[in-house]
């Protein structure tokens, strides 16, 4: 049984999970479009897809079961609603949203669709993050009371060309996104291992001084200039955890853009660039091979030639052996991974889900959980820290319906295709 699926975005990183979708059992015709047409076409061509639609309305209004949605991230929210409205399953890259307004919508369109939604967050399976969740269910932490989870990374590591790649002339305005509105990384890592929710945050950001036009508000789209912010938040039962999201920082983001610490009153987790160590009250074991992912990629891959060289290291790792493989298609293993061996544990969670109807582990709940924070941290610091609440949308429905899933395996009717 396979169903189709539409990727929204041709850009540098709907490649990686059009190639992982083509080779999956459950994956039948996949298509693609874009803005700018030529990057919907060489993507068809470069993973050999079924072809390209003219316009996202077009894929909305053709026979296609799923679309993945790879588009800039202010625009995840709007693009999502109108595809569940339509009768579509939706991937979504993060974050979310960048409005508790959007985020709602989403949630209610799954309510009353019954159709599938997923955030692809990446940190769900870091190794820091499946080590912890891990140890957390084995009792290890005791009771886990703080934790920490860092985004770093600097402008100069390959932001620039990827914000020049996707804003055209006008990227200095899209580059200036508040770091904040893009939190999932750091507290998806968090959230992902420590079952619990943020109830209340303060945060402080820091106005950028660079000078060029980045992060500068008279440019700005959103009207920011924080290019560095850091948030403590009060989570759900006790405790709390703080995240910092950095663009100008002297760190090796190509090392480990992500990072965690995690503190119980029994044992401890702490991450730097190149070690991982956990800690109890008899000593300190080092689980740094334990969690390190080993490269399955070239960076000079001919697959990775639209991506910016300081970016190619989150396209070329393969698993660590933290990671239980055991449930992924025979397909993926021998194909080059991502993210700290995050991609191919997205992929398959989201054909699982929709094939069977179970909701994906970032389903919508989860995923306003990993996002609304950072909005509300954001609009912490523009009021220099004042400590506000966080709502929250509840826990996700134990049963999701499938009953509105459009999967007849019968081909695939979608317009004007370039193949």
């Amino acid at each position: 049984m396979t169903f189709s699926l539409g990727i929204v975005g041709a850009g540098q990183f709907a490649g990686q999970f059009a190639k992982l979708w083509r080779l999956h059992p459950g994956v039948g015709d996949i298509w693609a479009t874009d803005l700018i047409a030529d990057r919907a076409a060489r993507l068809a061509a470069d993973y050999d897809l079924a072809g390209t639609v003219p316009s996202f309305e077009a894929l909305l209004d053709s026979d296609v079961d799923a679309v993945a949605i790879f588009t800039q991230r202010w625009t995840h929210g709007p693009l999502t609603v109108q595809a569940l409205r339509a009768g579509k399953h939706v991937y979504s890259a993060v974050p979310m949203a960048v409005t508790e307004e959007e985020i709602a919508a989403i949630i209610t369109a799954v309510q009353e669709t019954g159709l599938i939604y997923m955030m692809g967050e990446t940190s769900q399976y870091n190794p820091a993050t499946v080590y912890a969740r891990n140890q957390i269910a084995a009792g290890g932490f005791g009771r886990l009371f703080y934790a920490e989870g860092d985004y770093v990374h600097d402008m100069d590591l390959g932001f620039y060309d990827a914000y020049r790649y996707s804003g055209g002339e006008n990227w200095r305005a899209t580059a200036s996104y508040p770091p904040l509105l893009y939190p999932t990384h750091a507290i998806g890592g968090v959230l992902g291992a420590w079952q619990t929710y943020a109830v209340s945050v303060s945060a402080i950001g820091v106005v950028d001084d660079r000078g060029d036009g980045v992060f500068d508000k008279s440019v700005s789209q959103f009207g920011n200039d924080f290019s560095n912010s850091t948030a403590l938040f009060e989570v759900e039962g006790g405790g709390c955890f703080r995240t910092n999201e950095f663009r100008r920082v002297g760190y090796p983001s190509h090392l480990r853009e992500s990072r965690f610490r995690f503190f119980g009153t029994e044992g401890s987790l702490e991450q730097l660039a190149t070690v991982s160590l956990w800690q109890d009250k008899s000593g300190v074991t080092d689980i740094t091979d334990y969690l390190r992912p080993k490269p399955t990629l070239s960076p000079d891959d001919p697959s990775l030639q639209h991506v910016a060289p300081a970016l190619r290291d989150a396209f070329t790792s393969g698993s660590a052996p933290v990671h239980d493989r055991s449930r992924l298609p025979e397909e993926f293993a021998h194909v080059s991974n991502g993210h700290e061996g995050s991609h191919h544990f997205l992929a398959d969670d989201f054909v699982r889900a929709v094939a069977t109807g179970a909701l994906p582990a970032v389903n919508a709940w989860v995923a306003a959980r990993y996002t609304l924070p950072g909005i509300v941290a954001h609009q912490s610091a523009l009021k220099d820290g004042e400590r506000l609440a966080i709502p929250d949308f509840g826990n996700a429905p134990v049963v999701a319906s499938n009953s509105s899933a459009k999967r007849t395996h019968e081909p695939t009717r979608c317009p004007s295709s370039d193949h």
